[in-house]
């Protein structure tokens, strides 16, 4: 039995071989490039083979890979720099978002808006107020989404 397997293993691994036709490439006139199994008649063409592939153990490692433990200590600097000033402007927006949408709230619940406006308080008519709203709504939708 052993050896039935092992004969039909050599022979799979030698038909493998035998299948594997030719491969013919070549350019026409319009610089199309083609390949086939058959070399065009009248025409130059080149055989490919297309078993080509790197051996294993040459192949490089992505460049993020490579170059993270050997970074440039000023860029790290930069970098983090960056990330702080990132985070703070996100904060800020956050803060500024949570403000604006209790303004929205108050705008929208409550019809009896009082504003100071050069020193003097104002209640808003309702199309000033409709106004502020969607002025509001817009500043959301743009600011904090």
């Amino acid at each position: 039995m052993r050896r039935m397997i092992l004969a039909c293993s050599v022979l799979l691994a030698l038909s493998a071989g035998a299948n594997a036709g030719q491969i013919y490439k070549w350019e026409d006139a319009q610089g199309n490039v083609h390949f086939g199994s058959q070399p065009p008649e009248g025409q130059d063409s080149t055989q490919v083979n297309p078993n080509i592939s790197q051996p294993k153990g040459t192949q490089s490692p992505p460049k993020a890979v490579a170059d993270e433990g050997a970074e440039d200590p000023e860029q790290k600097a930069i970098d983090d720099k960056v990330k702080k000033d990132v985070a703070k402007q996100e904060s800020e927006r956050k803060k500024y978002c949570e403000s604006a949408r209790n303004n929205l709230a108050q705008l929208k619940n409550n019809p009896r808006v009082l504003v100071e406006e050069n020193g003097q308080v104002k209640r808003l008519t309702e199309e000033e107020r409709q106004s502020r709203i969607a002025e509001s709504e817009k500043a959301i939708e743009t600011t904090c989404k």
